[in-house]
Parts: C-alpha cells; sequence; structure tokens
C-alpha cells in the first residue's frame, strides 16, 4: 500500500525553542549528575549493597518499555490495517528510537563504568538474560531503521506490512527480555513469572500515553490540527490497555499470594505502613489507575483534547511508580536466606533495606528524558516526520487516497 499522507519537516518557531531549551537543561543536569558521579563516586546516590538498582534503573526501563510501547501506533496501521493511523506511523518508529536511546544512555552511564561497556558487548554469557537484551536492543535499533526507510521511500511502502509485522514481533521479544530480568530472579519474592507480561502491557500504556502527549504539544506548538476522531481513538488505547495493566497487576499478586512463602513480602508491600505501601495505593492505583479512568468516562473530559492529556500525564506517572514499587521494593525487602528460619548479621540480613534516591539520581534520569527529546526535536527538522494535518477532514481524504 502506498502512503499518501503529506508530510513537513517542521520549521525552527518558538515551540521548538523552548522545547529545545527544555531538553538542553535537562541533557546538562544528566551530565552534571554524571560528571560529579564518576570523580566522587557512587556514595552520593541513595543506593547501597541491598539496592543496587535506583532511580536511575527506574528511569531507564520506564524509556525502554515506553519505547517498545510507543512503536505499537505503527504496528496497528501497518500490521493491523487499521488505516487511520498510517500518518502516525514515520513518528511512531521515530520516538522509539529516540526513548530507547534515552534509556539505555542512562543505563551506560549508571553502571560506574560505561568505559567498559567494550567488554560487555563483546563478552556474553548467554545464561544470563542481560546478554540477550544486547542483542535484542541493538536488533530494535535496526529493525526501526528498515521500518523507517520503507516507509519513507514510496518504491518499498508495499514491504511496510511485512517489516512492521517483524517489527511487531521483535518489540513483544525486546519487552519480554525486559520483564525476564525480573521474572528470572527467583531468589526475590517481589518478582514472578507474570513480570513479563505485565511490562508488555505497561509498555502499550506508557506508549500510549507518551505519544498523545506529543500530538497534543504538535497541535498546541506546531500547528498541526489534532481531530477529534484522533483523540477519541486514543480514548479508548487508553483504556483498553489500563484494565489491561490493572488485571495483570491483579493477577500477580493473587498468583503470588497463593505461594505461602510469599505472604510476608505481599503483606509488606500491600499492608504495612511504608513507602511502597503508600505509592501503590495512592500513586500506582489512585492516581495512574483510578483517577484516569474517572477523566476517560467523563462525558466533558473523555471529548477534549486537554482531558485526554491529563489522562495520560497521570498514566505516566503511575506507570513510573508502577516500576518504582517493582525494582525497588523488590530489593529493599530482604532475601530468604533459610527459609522457616529468621536470620540476621552485620550485612543486615534480615533487614528490611532503606532508600532514598538522591538529586544525582533524579538529574541522571532526566538526563536520559532530555537526550530523547532533543533527538526528536533534531530528527523531525531535517526530515519529514511530521503530517501537515490531522483533523477529522483530512484524515478521511488521506485513507483514501492510501493505494495499492
Amino acid at each position: 500500500m502506498r502512503d499518501k499522507t503529506e508530510y513537513m519537516v517542521v520549521e525552527f518557531s518558538r515551540a521548538i525553542l523552548l522545547y529545545g531549551i527544555v531538553a538542553l537543561s535537562l541533557i546538562g543536569l544528566g551530565m552534571f549528575s554524571f560528571i560529579t558521579l564518576e570523580h566522587e563516586g557512587h556514595w552520593l546516590t541513595g543506593m547501597n549493597n541491598q539496592v543496587v538498582w535506583g532511580l536511575p534503573h527506574v528511569f531507564a526501563i520506564f524509556l525502554i518499555i515506553a519505547a517498545s510501547g510507543i512503536l505499537n501506533i505503527a504496528s496497528i496501521s501497518s500490521v493491523f490495517n487499521i488505516k487511520i493511523y498510517k500518518p502516525l506511523g514515520r513518528l511512531s518508529a521515530l520516538l522509539a528510537i529516540c526513548l530507547l536511546t534515552g534509556g539505555l544512555m542512562v543505563l551506560v552511564l549508571d553502571l560506574g563504568r560505561p568505559d567498559r561497556l567494550v567488554v560487555a558487548m563483546t563478552t556474553f554469557n548467554f545464561k544470563s538474560i542481560f546478554a540477550w537484551n544486547i542483542f535484542l536492543y541493538s536488533g530494535f535499533m535496526a529493525v526501526i531503521a528498515i521500518y523507517l526507510w520503507m516507509m519513507f521511500e514510496a518504491r518499498y511502502n508495499k514491504f511496510v506490512g511485512k517489516v512492521g509485522a517483524f517489527a511487531f514481533a521483535w518489540r513483544i521479544t525486546l519487552t519480554t527480555g525486559t520483564g525476564s530480568i525480573f521474572a528470572f530472579l527467583v531468589a526475590k519474592e517481589a518478582y514472578g513469572a507474570l513480570s513479563a507480561p505485565l511490562f508488555i502491557a505497561l509498555s502499550l500504556l506508557m506508549g500510549t500515553a507518551i505519544f498523545y502527549k506529543i500530538l497534543f504539544w504538535m497541535d498546541r506548538g506546531l500547528g498541526v490540527t489534532l481531530g477529534s476522531e484522533i483523540i477519541s481513538r486514543f480514548r479508548k488505547l487508553l483504556i483498553y490497555f489500563i484494565f489491561t495493566v490493572f488485571y495483570i497487576t491483579v493477577l500477580a499478586h493473587l498468583t503470588s499470594l497463593y505461594v505461602t512463602k510469599n505472604h510476608d513480602f505481599e503483606f509488606f508491600l500491600l499492608f504495612s505502613e511504608n513507602i511502597y505501601t503508600f505509592l501503590f495505593w495512592v500513586g500506582q492505583i489512585g492516581f495512574g489507575t483510578i483517577l484516569p479512568l474517572v477523566i476517560l468516562y467523563n462525558k466533558k473530559l473523555s471529548k477534549s483534547a486537554l482531558g485526554i492529556l491529563l489522562a495520560s500525564i497521570l498514566v505516566i506517572l503511575g506507570g513510573f511508580i508502577m516500576l518504582y514499587i517493582i525494582i525497588i521494593s523488590g530489593q529493599a525487602y530482604p532475601l530468604d536466606l533459610f527459609p522457616g528460619y529468621n536470620e540476621s548479621s552485620t550485612f543486615y540480613d534480615g533487614v528490611i533495606s532503606a532508600y532514598t534516591p538522591s538529586i544525582y539520581e533524579v538529574m541522571l534520569g532526566l538526563g536520559g528524558v532530555g537526550i530523547s527529546a532533543a533527538i526528536y526535536i533534531f530528527a523531525i527538522m531535517v526530515l519529514d516526520f511530521t503530517p501537515t494535518n490531522l483533523d477529522d477532514k483530512h484524515i478521511l481524504e488521506q485513507n483514501q487516497k492510501v493505494t495499492p
């Protein structure tokens, strides 16, 4: 199918300037944090011998799974042939590259010795899911590059569906690999086999919410009119994915409760007076699930571009909090070294670890967000990723122009 959508190269404007200043400011904060931590050491962070994956890892995994999920918009059009999303295909693939790059940069800079990345990329232990993820992430970049080539080159538009199907399978595998990092950590009661499908569902939700935020900015900042049909479609997608994430979350906790040895951790997470219980019920369930659904089902707000934006922001906040809970609480809760016995030592065995993120971790994570934003701004000013119009009339006309 040949794509007849009209695209444009975005010209420099006030919106681009403001967006660029924000992106560069975030990158500056990230670089300052990285240089400081490299010089002073990771003692400046809130991490310790128990919590070794801190807030930067939350940012990194958030951006990585969002990269996978945001490609879903392109998959809907090219794989499932829903034509109304076709004008968004190029932008979807671009944003996937931007988010994945930002996430991987945070991951590399948080390792403490980024200069040893070459060792990690040339020496593999294929029994480790981390080794497989190196191939999944680099392969994802290559697949998206080919995907974009098929979209940009009119002669190859007929191959978009096949390449898109391969990209769809690859991103599902990538998110499964990321979720499996936690699913395979059998020593941690917090993580289970449902981590992989939960991450897949969460990626779809995060990707949809972030994509809508970009569309709203394009409408208000770049003059790309956003029609009611697109708004309605994204509202439905958000509702579907919110319910999916909520369902798998409930199923994961019920499955964990079925195993007797996990009862203590579930009580610690769900019913104790700690920060993780508060974040779960107030942040993840309250602000990240219930409140967005209230907005999305409200008669007035559900038809408003601003209302869907508010729901998207809440969903992103809830998803980030969810990842924070999964990653941090699972490390903070002590390992059960000797089931049936209590253990204690000078190494804090049997003790719930305290963790408070430092400002340097926040800055490093925001640096990854800034990198993603900067790549996006540069790309849309160089190549025609951006559709000229997304109002209802143009969407219908462009859909009718799509010919074999």
